[in-house]
């Protein structure tokens, strides 16, 4: 939700700039405006622009890119963050964007594109890929369409990108969509390996602060005396909850997030708060 506001706050702000610069969008000073947060290309121009790279997956002009984007990211981002913990939102939204933002440039620099590029739908598509490889048979009710599994509606999102592609319509957005798709099915398949990709981010997010202690005037001398050490604990040991995590993910692959069972649901929902 933290990021669905900022993406609407700024919004707003392009939409009041807008409407109070005369010529409104055809503006010299309105383009100018764009141009320094969204993402230019080729390279070059990037690198004067560095960013760019991030304050692009901010950017909308229209209601309903920003409408669409916000829905789906909204969707799809509870979907993983309820399986893989809420902590890897926001590393996983910049990487994708950051993915898809490198695959336009890489594209741009080979066939000479210039001009600009915005959005957050290739940060949005990691998350739609991502909880398709996640619980590919996990089903969500579509207008005309009814239950849809996951898998089935990453691959409508990825096909229609290529399809449109083929098309010559927003070649330059189309290929960032399939850059962050890619990102999100390569994080999760090399989640499943046991190689977290994002852990670098979320460590550093959840360093440690120190802990603020009192100056004592006192000393105090402790007699300790040694117990015998017991091996009841109340506390599962960690890697015990990690494999009835793991059990409960293959579950929802197999047969979906319905064929769980009430004390399958609370084992995921405790697993997801310890990891927030």
């Amino acid at each position: 939700m933290q990021l669905i506001l900022v993406n609407l706050f700024v919004f707003l702000g392009i939409i009041i700039i807008r409407a109070f610069t005369p010529g409104g969008a055809a503006s010299e000073f309105y383009q100018t405006f764009i141009s320094w947060i969204a993402l230019p290309s080729p390279v070059l121009s990037m690198l004067k622009k560095p960013w760019t790279l991030f304050t692009h997956m901010f950017v909308h002009q229209g209601v309903w890119h920003l409408g669409f984007n916000m829905l789906w990211f909204y969707w799809f981002g509870r979907i993983v963050g309820d399986l893989i913990g809420d902590r890897k939102i926001l590393p996983l939204y910049f990487m994708g964007g950051l993915f898809g933002a490198f695959t336009y440039l890489l594209f741009a620099t080979l066939f000479g594109w210039s001009g600009i590029a915005f959005g957050a739908s290739a940060a949005v598509m990691s998350f739609v890929v991502a909880a398709g490889f996640l619980a590919p048979e996990y089903e969500m009710r579509l207008l005309l369409f009814g239950n849809v599994k996951l898998k089935y509606i990453a691959l409508a999102a990825v096909l229609l990108d290529l399809v449109m592609l083929s098309d010559g319509n927003n070649t330059g957005g189309r290929i960032a969509h399939l850059g962050g798709a890619v990102f999100g099915g390569l994080y999760i398949y090399l989640l499943r390996e046991g190689r977290d990709l994002l852990a670098p981010f979320t460590n550093i997010m959840e360093r440690p602060q120190p802990k603020y202690q009192p100056p004592s005037h006192m000393e105090v001398v402790h007699s300790v005396r040694r117990k015998p050490k017991t091996k009841s604990s109340t506390t599962p040991p960690a890697r015990d909850i990690q494999a009835q995590v793991d059990a409960i993910l293959d579950k929802i692959n197999k047969s979906g997030y319905d064929s769980l069972s009430k004390e399958d649901k609370e084992i995921l929902y405790q697993a997801s708060k310890n990891q927030n």
